[in-house]
């Protein structure tokens, strides 16, 4: 469970570029929940989803994981519940690095470090078996550098790594903007797919009103840095594509 309490951001405060990014926002999104957030550039969805993440610190409010309060942790205190994917598939992995250290770097998030946290066999099958999920053939690739692989390919190894390494909260921005139309439908089955069998609360960010449509069992629409649509899952089966462009 996802606790935010009274949230509110204003970044540039007291000059010309003012902006108030989150309006004393609140929320609570349950365990496996997969939220989906839309709203027009300026809205406020990726500066909650960066909140969420602690990419920055709030003016006020509150953000509880389950019972852990986590407001004032930053981002790489909290990695050890959230696994993230962003808009650019350049960005969460090394590129230098093989598919298989890249999956050792992941797994250092949540493990406590000491002589034992090197590759050895029982690690390599274990990436391998769960690379093998996306039916993409990369589990025969993992010595080959991350950053020789397509976007799309990059992004779907990031989903695997939110489960290898046990996180619990899955945070999507745009995570398809940089993908072609085939990888990008790859990549969101393969989100849905993993989010729902890994009980995974996930939170997507996106502009792509087919993909708000389709994925997730809530939908909540943003506007001037507040919450001003929040339709859970039966209502959600009710709107059409026509229905979430009119909003806009």
């Amino acid at each position: 469970m996802i606790y935010l309490q009274n949230l509110a951001k204003t970044f540039a405060k007291g000059s010309a570029n003012e902006v108030r990014a989150l309006d004393n926002v609140s929320l609570q999104i349950a365990q496996g929940e997969y939220v989906v957030l839309v709203g027009a550039n300026g809205s406020g969805k990726s500066s909650l989803l960066n909140a969420i993440a602690g990419s920055f610190w709030l003016d006020s409010g509150s953000i509880k994981f389950g019972e852990v309060e986590v407001s004032q942790l930053p981002d790489y205190q909290r990695s050890k519940w959230i696994a993230r994917i962003f808009q650019n598939p350049l960005s969460g992995t090394a590129p230098d690095l093989s598919i298989l250290d890249n999956f050792r770097l992941a797994a250092l998030r949540t493990q406590k470090k000491g002589f034992g946290i090197g590759i050895n066999r029982h690690f390599r099958q274990k990436v391998q078996e769960k690379i093998a999920l996306l039916q993409m053939g990369l589990e025969n690739k993992i010595d080959q550098a991350m950053g020789s692989l397509s976007g799309g390919q990059r992004q779907a190894l990031t989903l695997i790594m939110a489960i290898m390494d046990n996180a619990q909260i899955l945070l999507m921005d745009e995570p398809t903007a940089a993908l072609d139309p085939k990888s990008a439908h790859n990549v969101m089955q393969k989100a849905a797919q993993i989010s729902q069998e890994f009980r995974l609360t996930t939170v997507l960010v996106t502009h792509d009103l087919k993909d708000a449509h389709q994925y997730g069992s809530r939908v909540i629409q943003m506007q001037n840095g507040k919450v001003i649509r929040d339709l859970d899952f039966e209502q959600k089966k009710q709107l059409s594509r026509a229905d979430l462009l009119d909003w806009f």
